[in-house]
């Protein structure tokens, strides 16, 4: 069965922005809000809701009597009590009875607000492939001296001939559609919240969420982080990050032993920018209030518009030492990748310290025709074509297929950063990322192309 994501297109502001995944690139792109605080009229986004946050200093009262303007009323708190105990610096949802246009305009305009952004949707549509598959379909994972071998596959076959295949106490976040934590390469590798104690129906470790045992469902608010079939993207990405190796079964990831926990805020209808920021909150808690070696998030999404909100989560991601591995994303509609540096594309644009921008490469060492690029914009380039990875089945089993992305390009990265954990304990987010970008070899097709001028390689990990 052949799978593919589609793009659905929107302009924001004077550029295009393209939400979902296309034929060759299959990363989540997401459009996000802009720094002039206003949104044209094609922007997709939750008709009548903004996420505002005031300036510091503003009472709850004066919070309330600007938003009353508007009729607005709260939803939720997306930051500030869990994570601070104050509400200097909250962000809010606000439901509102005017128009999103109109109030941003009026909003932006007022001295106690530091920015409203509206609440955007982002979507993918996933069909069926062929899941056809040869003794080089884990293209990917090869190395130069490998067999079979494959010198442009970021040589994780390397690192496991040194018995380098990971461990237990390493965990990741991935941020996406949910993933299907049972299947057959995966359960065996499924990370789970220490503090909670499995479906009791309370909030045992007080993070908000109840029976959060595998992560948390941002997108429907509960804790079925893999509903259906349909969770194909997420699987897949899963599946190159840590598909259990050496089992002789199906595929093997990067990570032959890691723990991977979900933020899921991806559904059949789309996911929105509150959610995604929940989402990153959700980890950067996880890791801070248990102590868990989380060490990266990987995010196969990206997009347009700049969002301020999402700025913000990512850097208390870094403030906790947590990687941010982004795909560099896709060129748009008519599938050919663009210049970061020109065409900022969100997240994996933003200059936070911990952010990793991932381009995508093929088996033969080309750039993807799809891929995004930018001399200093985007870090690396790793495996993006045509890979190979697991799947849930529409009967509820599990199997295979490939995907083509700078989706898929990511959890190479993530799987990276995750091994290097695992051979390096106590090795901080700056010299894991450091080690992922000093690593790269050299490669014709990314020279000027990022920041590396190289592709991944994992052999020495």
């Amino acid at each position: 069965m052949k799978l593919k994501l589609m793009f659905v297109s929107m302009l924001v502001a004077a550029s295009m922005l393209f939400v979902g995944c296309s034929q060759q690139d299959d990363s989540v792109n997401v459009n996000s809000s802009q720094k002039e605080l206003s949104v044209a009229p094609t922007q997709k986004y939750v008709p009548g809701q903004l996420i505002v946050k005031f300036k510091d200093g503003q009472t709850l009262k004066s919070k309330t009597d600007v938003m009353q303007a508007f009729g607005g009323a709260v939803v939720q708190k997306i930051y500030g009590s869990k994570l601070k105990g104050t509400d200097n610096g909250s962000v809010y949802l606000y439901s509102i009875k005017t128009s999103v246009e109109s109030a941003i305009s009026k909003l932006k305009q007022m001295p106690d607000v530091e920015y409203a952004e509206p609440n955007y949707i982002y979507t993918t549509q996933v069909t069926s492939n062929d899941p056809y598959f040869t003794n080089r379909s884990l293209w990917g994972m090869y190395g130069d001296a490998s067999t079979p071998a494959n010198q442009y596959g970021c040589q994780a076959a390397e690192a496991w001939a040194l018995n380098h295949t990971g461990s237990s106490t390493v965990y990741v976040g991935i941020i996406d559609e949910g993933y299907m934590y049972n299947h057959a390469d995966l359960a065996a590798n499924a990370g789970t919240n220490p503090g909670e104690i499995p479906n009791n129906g309370i909030d045992d470790d007080n993070n908000g969420y109840i029976d959060d045992v595998y992560g948390w469902n941002f997108d429907g608010n509960n804790n079925s982080v893999f509903d259906s079939a349909g969770d194909t993207h997420g699987t897949h990405v899963a599946g190159t990050i840590g598909g259990v190796g050496g089992n002789n079964i199906g595929v093997a990831g990067v990570c032959w032993n890691v723990k991977m926990i979900s933020g899921k805020f991806l559904g059949t209808n789309g996911g929105t920018l509150a959610n995604a920021i929940l989402a990153i909150d959700y980890f950067v808690d996880l890791k801070t209030r248990h102590n868990l070696n989380l060490v990266a998030l990987n995010n196969s999404w990206g997009g347009g518009g700049f969002s301020q909100a999402l700025k913000d989560a990512i850097d208390r991601a870094s403030a906790a030492g947590i990687l941010f591995i982004a795909a560099a994303g896709n060129g748009g509609s008519d599938q050919i990748g663009d210049n970061n540096d020109r065409y900022p594309s969100y997240p994996s644009n933003y200059t936070s310290s911990n952010i990793i921008a991932v381009a995508s490469i093929t088996s033969s060492g080309a750039r993807s025709s799809f891929s995004n690029y930018g001399a200093t914009s985007v870090d690396i380039g790793a495996p993006g074509s045509s890979i190979y990875s697991c799947l849930p089945s529409s009967s509820g089993g599990s199997t295979y297929g490939t995907m083509s992305g700078t989706s898929m390009a990511t959890p190479h990265v993530t799987g990276a950063a995750a091994l290097y954990a695992s051979t390096h304990p106590g090795a901080t987010m700056t010299q894991i990322k450091n080690a992922i970008l000093n690593s790269a070899v050299a490669t014709t097709s990314l020279r000027g192309k990022c920041v590396t001028g190289g592709r991944l390689n994992v052999s020495g990990f």
